[in-house]
């Protein structure tokens, strides 16, 4: 008898356990699990994968594939049906032509009395999205805290530094 949510369970073990979001930092790759449900005869994962590096983030995604491939070898064909799809690339080799928008957003931050902080986003969708689609659009901060759990916020008063900062890109455009 094959139990569909223990060989779940199995392909999980196949990834490697530090490239986890709670064991990685910055520009470093991971997958994510963030759907699982189960029983004996059926069981639906999804994942997130992601990283900075082309080349690497192509590397895990060829390894999700040989994992499904194992475990359907193993267990019989069909018995891991992978759907593979890109969600969005990483943004820096169409930024990297056009990174002067990102020293004005820089300039307009100290501007207005913010010190800028470049750090790697491990997200990002809309910037990304945006971004691919002909619209080079960095991210920006928001002021926000405990992105995506229960504890999220924003102070009001980081909210009111994002909208100086952005009514400042666009004066420093005016001026140009």
């Amino acid at each position: 008898m094959v139990h569909a949510a223990l060989i779940g369970m199995e392909f999980d073990r196949g990834l490697p356990a530090h490239e986890r979001p709670m064991f990685t930092e910055g520009y470093e790759g991971f997958f994510h699990l963030v759907h699982i449900e189960g029983n004996m005869e059926e069981a639906n994962m999804a994942y997130i994968i992601r990283d900075h590096d082309r080349e690497k983030f192509e590397a895990k995604k060829t390894l999700v594939q040989n994992l499904a491939n194992t475990l359907n070898e193993k267990y019989g064909t069909g018995t891991i049906q992978l759907e593979l799809e890109d969600e969005y690339k990483n943004m820096k080799e169409l930024i990297l032509p056009v990174m002067y928008i990102v020293e004005t957003a820089r300039q307009a931050m100290i501007d207005v009395g913010v010190e800028p902080l470049v750090t790697p986003v491990r997200g990002g969708t809309d910037g990304a999205q945006l971004t691919y689609q002909g619209l080079p659009t960095p991210n920006l901060f928001n002021g926000g805290h405990n992105y995506h759990g229960k504890y999220e916020y924003i102070p009001v008063e980081s909210m009111e530094k994002a909208v100086d900062v952005i009514v400042r890109i666009a004066a420093l455009y005016a001026e140009k």
